[in-house]
C-alpha cells in the first residue's frame, strides 16, 4: 500500500464525496490543487465559504440566488403568468441556455420517490400553490426529468393543479436530434410517437 499525506488524503476523501467522483478522480483533482499557487488556492477556498454564506433560496421561485427575489422573479421582461416547473437548479439553467423561454420559473428541490421517502412535504410544492394567491398564473409548463420520479411528480402536480382551472402542459419527449430510429429505445420512441405534431 502506497502512504501519502494525512491532509492529502482528507482532501481526496472530500473530493470523492462529490457526486460523479471517483477515488482516482479525486486523486488527481487533490494533485492539481497540490500544482496551483497559493493565491488561486485561497480563492478556490474564498469561493466555497462564499457559496456557503451568500447563496440562499429565493423567496418566490426557490432557485438559488444570492438576492430575494432573484433576477428571473425581479425581471420585469418575463411573463409573469407562465411558470415552468423544474427539480433542480440545474435543470433551469439548461432551459435558460436555449434562449427560447422568457416565462418565470419553480424550483421543487427533487421529485417524488417513496422509496428515497421523499414525500409532496419535502418538495416545494406549498411555495408553488402559493405563488396562486399573488400572481395571475395562466400555465403552468410540467418540465420534470423523464424517470418514474418525474413522471409521478407530474402526475401528483397535474392532478394538485387541475382544480385550480389553469392551462398544464408538459415539455415534448422524444427522440434528439441527429439520433438514428434504429437506436432509439422502445419508451422514448413510444414518447415521440404520442407527442408528434402537424406539419
Amino acid at each position: 500500500m502506497i502512504y501519502t499525506s494525512e491532509s492529502f488524503e482528507q482532501l481526496v476523501e472530500h473530493f470523492t464525496k462529490l457526486p460523479g467522483i471517483g477515488r482516482k478522480t479525486a486523486q488527481r483533482l487533490a494533485l492539481f490543487i497540490l500544482k496551483m499557487n497559493h493565491e488561486e488556492v485561497n480563492q478556490f477556498a474564498t469561493s466555497l465559504i462564499n457559496v456557503k454564506e451568500k447563496i440562499r433560496y429565493c423567496s418566490s421561485c426557490c432557485n438559488i440566488t444570492e438576492q430575494n427575489p432573484c433576477p428571473v422573479c425581479s425581471s420585469t421582461k418575463r411573463i409573469n403568468s407562465l411558470i415552468c416547473v423544474v427539480e433542480e437548479p440545474n435543470d433551469l439553467l439548461a432551459i435558460e441556455r436555449t434562449n427560447d423561454y422568457n416565462g418565470l420559473y419553480h424550483v421543487l428541490g427533487g421529485a417524488l420517490s417513496p422509496l428515497d421517502n421523499i414525500t409532496p412535504e419535502q418538495l416545494k410544492i406549498k411555495e408553488l400553490l402559493r405563488r396562486f394567491e399573488n400572481q395571475d398564473i395562466e400555465e403552468i409548463i410540467l418540465a420534470l426529468n423523464p424517470t418514474i420520479e418525474g413522471e409521478t411528480t407530474s402526475l401528483y402536480l397535474a392532478r394538485l393543479l387541475k382544480p385550480l382551472g389553469i392551462k398544464i402542459s408538459r415539455i415534448a419527449r422524444g427522440i434528439p436530434i441527429g439520433a438514428s430510429l434504429e437506436f432509439t429505445d422502445d419508451a422514448t420512441l413510444s414518447r415521440a410517437l404520442e407527442g408528434r405534431v402537424a406539419l
